[in-house]
């Protein structure tokens, strides 16, 4: 009797889904594999779009700034003054509300085509990249530490300056603790300004986090759209330029030009020609005005009151005749000669 073989455990056929199995095992590799070899998309964030947006938001809060405080204009004069403080920290709400707590990118981020982005959150690699732009907005907590660093830091601060310089905190005979609370203060902005500053450096190096709370937040500005450029218009800036360097040109020339011979020379130009007419030979050419002591201007005999020829020639020593432009010599009452 044939003797029967069984085949032993390796020898056995795998079952129809063992490649499933097989395949779902090693997919988490693969991707993994896959993602490693996949290149970051370096995104730049232009730096002069940035500082123009900040310049923007804070040119808006001073139109905003501006029209509230014509609306108290007929009010008590100096109404607003010691609301100052409280009067910048609500514009500066009202442009936080409606902009950053609503997802939405303040004016001047408006205007540059930019948004904050959380990047702590915000994908590096996978299928939704495809600009480097992707991310989500603030999360809750950003927002709210935001208002806080910027419209409460704002406020308590200029609040704590103004009351410390009210009370001369700084002044030697105040008690110690007013001083040490006022070397404390000035302690403090110095080590604000030079974290500001190096924040600065670092924001110039990169290209990220322009204050020192956005770095702390992880906001980062980002462009909204990626295919809309940066709109420029210089019309303003050449404007501008043209006026400087025209006002230049005429505080150069002024000092160099002999005023009465411009007036000579404009004179037959003028519609005024009351000065040069026959009829008023009469009257003093400097006030208009008939003479009540004549005198007269050698050697040219145009009368002038005394007094309005004396000053004029005690205040130069080349004095030019008004009518003639000639130079007087010497002043004659009339009639005397």
């Amino acid at each position: 009797m044939p003797q029967v073989e069984f085949p032993t455990a390796s020898e056995r056929p795998p079952p129809q889904d063992a490649w499933v199995v097989e395949l779902r095992s090693l997919l988490p590799q693969w991707e993994s594999l896959r993602d490693s070899f996949k290149v970051i998309i370096p995104i730049s964030i232009s730096r002069v779009n940035q500082f123009d947006a900040a310049r923007l938001d804070v040119e808006m809060s001073a139109m905003l700034k501006e029209q509230l405080v014509k609306v108290f204009s007929l009010m008590k004069p100096g109404l607003l003054f010691q609301y100052e403080p409280e009067l910048d920290a609500f514009l500066e709400f009202l442009i936080w509300r409606f902009s950053i707590w609503v997802d939405k990118p303040t004016p001047g981020n408006a205007l540059m085509n930019l948004r904050y982005r959380d990047e702590r959150a915000a994908p590096i690699t996978g299928k939704e990249v495809r600009t480097g732009l992707e991310g989500p907005g603030l999360s809750v907590s950003q927002k709210i530490f935001y208002c806080i660093s910027f419209v409460g830091g704002q406020y308590i601060w200029s609040r704590l300056q103004s009351f410390s310089a009210f009370r001369r905190w700084g002044d030697s005979e105040q008690r110690p603790l007013a001083r040490r609370a006022w070397a404390l203060m000035q302690n403090a902005e110095v080590l604000y300004r030079a974290a500001s500053f190096f924040n600065l450096l670092l924001f110039l190096y990169g290209g990220r986090y322009k204050t020192i709370v956005e770095r702390i937040l992880k906001a980062r500005l980002v462009y909204g759209s990626p295919n809309m450029n940066r709109a420029v218009s210089f019309e303003y800036m050449n404007r501008q330029l043209v006026w400087n360097e025209f006002s230049e040109m005429l505080l150069l020339l002024l000092p160099l030009l002999n005023s009465s011979s411009v007036k000579k020379f404009l004179l037959p130009f003028s519609k005024d020609k009351s000065a040069g007419s026959s009829g008023d030979e009469a009257d003093c050419p400097i006030c208009r005005s008939s003479p009540s002591i004549p005198f007269i201007a050698l050697p040219c005999q145009h009368r002038y009151c005394y007094y309005c020829l004396r000053t004029r020639c005690s205040a130069t020593n080349s004095y030019r005749c008004t009518r003639c432009n000639e130079v007087v010599v010497a002043i004659q009452r009339l009639g005397s000669g």
